[in-house]
């Protein structure tokens, strides 16, 4: 969502820590060019390697997550996240583990290099409007500014890599079942351009706009709220002059993260079965192996929405929830290891 992209895949922590070096290095604009480019080409190798690593630690966890959001209802074959990991090892093996992880992490670069450059276009553009607005000429971005600089710049970057998160969800479903196969990133992104039509690669995107205000919004009250509170009320030791701790920040955020997450999962789930409309020789998750009713055909996002309620519960909303707040925890080491790769790359 930017959610993943947006919305995809990210967490609270992330976010929030990337907005706060975006706006530093907005400011830190003065640098020469020479320098300034070398910076942002740093910031990407570390962002791409920790992301990488990062993606693919928990990647059993993400295929996991998608299969339980679009399996067929009739057919059930994943049933909680031990039984579906077990499933997968028995049936498909170790690398079955992490079908689709090369896609994922493959959007690594291209998405952080659209984002930091919409953000500081973005940046530019809100805080002129805001000058004039105020009159003032030496106003600065207010976090909230920032905020939204930040939520531009993640549907701008989820838009333009969207295509790959498309079909990084269908390369995760298939499995040897699939009657028809891709055989990689490239020759699905050209099987559904040539199948499906160029608007195939937008399936779902619209569920992936609406999921940022929910999401980034409820990360950054909740942050903030959060972050204000341990101030004032130093519980159990926690705060030193003022100051919250590396580590009590981030927990702050995966706890920001994981109520956003929340919140906005059930459009992560719309847009997942919207993804898969249309795919002629589905993965069998989808298509029930045959031996059930076919799968559902939505048309549209309120329509996806009201099928799966009617005919699954509200419940089915929340599918794949629990492999996703999984991987929350995870991003305190993501965070982590971005930090130490980004210092390391400083003294080379």
């Amino acid at each position: 969502m930017a959610s993943e992209d947006v919305k995809a895949s990210e967490s609270a922590v992330t976010t929030i820590v990337n907005l706060a070096e975006e706006a530093k290095l907005a400011r830190e604009g003065v640098k020469a060019p020479s320098h300034a480019i070398i910076s942002i080409c740093k910031s990407l190798v570390a962002g791409g390697v920790a992301g990488g690593v990062s993606r693919t630690a928990v990647a059993p966890l993400e295929r996991l997550k998608i299969l339980l959001q679009v399996q067929n209802p009739h057919n059930i074959k994943y049933n909680g996240t031990i039984q579906g990991l077990k499933y997968i090892w028995r049936t498909e093996g170790f690398r079955g583990l992490f079908k689709g992880n090369g896609t994922n992490c493959a959007r690594i670069v291209p998405n952080s290099a659209v984002k930091f450059f919409s953000y500081e276009q973005a940046s530019k553009g809100i805080l002129y409007l805001y000058q004039q607005q105020t009159g003032n000429e030496d106003a600065q971005l207010t976090p909230l500014l920032r905020l939204g600089a930040g939520a531009c710049a993640g549907i701008i970057a989820m838009s333009a890599t969207y295509p790959m998160d498309l079909v990084r969800g269908r390369l995760t479903v298939q499995n040897d079942k699939s009657p028809y196969q891709y055989r990689g990133m490239f020759h699905a992104l050209s099987t559904v351009l040539r199948q499906e039509g160029p608007r195939a690669l937008y399936k779902g995107w619209l569920p992936s706009v609406i999921g940022v205000v929910p999401y980034v919004g409820l990360n950054f009250a909740v942050y903030e709220s959060l972050k204000d509170w341990l101030v004032k009320a130093r519980p159990f030791g926690l705060v030193e002059d003022s100051e919250l701790s590396v580590t009590t920040r981030l927990a702050c955020g995966a706890a920001a993260g994981t109520i956003g997450q929340t919140v906005a999962y059930p459009l992560d789930v719309i847009r997942r079965r919207m993804q898969m409309v249309g795919w002629k020789g589905a993965g069998s998750v989808v298509t029930g192996d045959g031996r059930s009713k076919a799968p559902l055909e939505y048309n549209g996002m309120i329509d996806t929405f009201r099928k799966t309620v009617r005919h699954e519960g509200f419940g089915a909303l929340y599918k794949g929830l629990v492999p996703n707040s999984v991987k929350v925890s995870h991003s305190i080491f993501s965070v982590s290891f971005v930090y130490n790769f980004q210092d390391c790359l400083t003294f080379t």
